[in-house]
C-alpha cells in the first residue's frame, strides 16, 4: 500500500484539518487527482492524489487534525505501475497507525537518541523553533508521547510542563447569550497567532510618511489606468514597490529566523494579508522586486480576488519572505501587527488622513495641510533590533516620498 501524507502547506504551518474527502473508499483515484481538502490558518487547499490506484483506507476522517508529514491514506497502486514521490512523499515499510504518532521517517529529520516513540515531526520541528530540548520536556499524552502542548508550556515555564490540565468545561451561556462555533479557519489562525507571539519577542515602531507625491501619482494614472487595465489602482502596489527597494538595502530583514542562524533569502517574495469570510489569508507575491507598479498592483489584485473566492493554490501561500498589511482601508491609523513567523518583520499601512504638519518653503518654515500615512513595522527581536529596523523605515520613507507623478506605473 501507497502511504498518503500530510503536506506542509506553509512555511509555519505544522498541521491541518481534513476538510472533506473528494474520494471515498473503493474510488478509482488517478495520479495528481484532487483527493482531499485540507484546510490551514492559511488556506482551503485541494491536495492531489501522489499515486494512481484505488482508495483503500482513510486514516484521518473529515474534521481531524493531523500534523504534517502524517499518515492520512492509503492508496492500493496494484496494477498501478511504480508511481514517482511527489510533494506528499510516502512512509515505506509501516503498518497504519493512530495519526498521532505517525513519525513518517522518509521525510522528517530523524528523532535524537530517546525521542523515538515519544514525538512526531511536527513535535520536533515546534521545540527546534522554541529552543526547547525534547529530552527535559515531561511527557503528558499517552504513553508519555511529548504532545505540542507540553513544548509550549515547558517552553513558557522555562523548564517545567504542567500536568495535562482536565478539559475545559463548556462556557455557561446565560440566556441573553449566544456561542458561535469557532470554524476551523478561526481556530486555525488562533493556534497560529498564539504561536508567533509565544516563540517571538515582538517589538515595534513607527514613522510617518508625507503621501503627497503618491497621492499626486496616483490620481494623475488613476483614470487612464482603469481605461487601458480594466481594474483600479491602488495605493498598496507603491508601498509594495518601496518595500522591495528599501529591503534590497536592509537583506537581514528579508528573512527567516532560524535557531542555527538568520536565513536570508535572495528572493523578495511578499506575502499581502487579504481579509476574508471568517478569517484572514496571506497570499505571496513572488519575486515582487521584479515588477513595476502595473505587475505589483495586478499580482496583488489576481492574488485577493482569488483568496476571497477559495481559489488559492497551494504556491499561492509558500515561500513569502516580509509581509505587507493594509489595515488602512478600514481606517486605522495605528497598528502592532503580529508577526508571520518565521518571517522577521511585517510592515503595516495605515489610513491616509489630512494633517497639519511643519513644512519648509523658501520663505522658511510653514504650517500646511498634507495627506499623511504612519508606516508601522513589527519585528522579531531575537533576529534584528531597533536600529536596524528603524533605517529600513527611513529608507522606505525616501521612497516613498521620492514618488511624484514623473514615477512610471508599467
Amino acid at each position: 500500500m501507497a502511504k498518503v501524507t500530510m503536506p506542509q502547506l506553509g512555511e509555519s504551518v505544522a498541521e491541518g484539518t481534513i476538510g472533506k474527502w473528494l474520494k471515498q473508499v473503493g474510488d478509482r483515484v488517478e495520479k495528481y487527482e484532487p483527493l482531499v481538502e485540507v484546510i490551514t490558518d492559511k488556506v482551503n487547499a485541494e491536495v492531489p492524489s501522489p499515486f494512481a490506484g484505488t482508495l483503500a483506507a482513510i486514516l484521518a476522517p473529515e474534521g481531524a487534525t493531523v500534523p504534517n508529514n502524517a499518515e492520512i491514506a492509503e492508496i492500493d497502486e496494484t496494477g498501478a505501475g511504480a508511481m514517482e514521490p511527489t510533494v506528499l512523499g510516502t512512509v515505506a515499510g509501516t503498518e497504519p497507525r493512530a495519526i498521532e504518532s505517525t513519525p513518517a521517517p522518509a521525510v522528517a529529520e530523524a528523532p535524537a537518541p530517546g525521542e523515538v516513540g515519544r514525538t512526531t515531526p511536527a513535535v520536533r520541528r515546534l521545540a527546534r523553533e522554541l529552543g526547547v530540548e525534547l529530552a527535559r520536556v515531561p511527557g503528558t499524552g499517552q504513553g508519555g508521547r511529548i504532545t505540542r502542548e507540553d513544548v509550549f508550556a515547558f517552553a513558557a515555564g522555562a523548564g517545567a510542563a504542567p500536568a495535562t490540565p482536565p478539559p475545559a468545561a463548556p462556557p455557561a451561556i446565560a440566556p441573553d447569550e449566544e456561542l458561535v462555533p469557532l470554524v476551523t479557519m478561526r481556530r486555525q489562525i488562533a493556534e497560529h497567532m498564539v504561536r508567533s507571539k509565544t516563540t517571538a519577542p515582538h517589538a515595534y515602531t513607527c514613522i510617518e510618511i508625507d503621501m503627497s507625491g503618491i497621492v499626486a501619482a496616483r490620481g494623475a494614472a488613476k483614470a487612464p489606468y482603469e481605461a487601458r487595465e480594466g481594474i483600479g489602482l491602488s495605493f498598496v502596489p507603491f508601498v509594495v514597490r518601496a518595500t522591495v527597494e528599501a529591503l534590497r538595502r536592509h537583506p537581514d530583514l528579508n528573512a527567516h529566523w532560524t535557531e542555527q542562524g538568520l536565513l536570508r533569502k535572495r528572493r523578495i517574495n511578499v506575502g499581502i494579508a487579504v481579509a476574508v469570510e471568517n478569517g484572514l489569508i496571506v497570499p505571496v507575491v513572488k519575486d515582487a522586486d521584479q515588477l513595476s507598479v502595473h505587475g505589483l498592483n495586478r499580482a496583488i489584485r489576481d492574488l485577493a480576488d482569488r483568496a476571497r473566492a477559495g481559489g488559492l493554490r497551494l504556491e499561492d501561500v509558500q515561500g513569502g519572505t516580509v509581509t505587507v498589511n493594509n489595515t488602512g482601508w478600514f481606517g486605522s491609523v495605528w497598528s502592532q501587527p503580529i508577526l508571520n513567523v518565521p518571517q522577521v518583520v511585517i510592515v503595516s499601512m495605515e489610513a491616509i488622513v489630512k494633517r497639519p504638519v511643519v513644512v519648509e518653503t523658501p520663505g522658511g518654515e510653514a504650517i500646511a495641510i498634507r495627506p499623511m500615512m504612519n508606516l508601522c513595522a513589527s519585528f522579531d527581536h531575537r533576529a534584528t533590533d531597533g536600529a536596524q529596523v528603524g533605517a529600513f523605515l527611513q529608507d522606505l520613507r525616501r521612497e516613498l516620498e521620492a514618488i511624484d507623478t514623473n514615477t512610471p506605473i508599467w
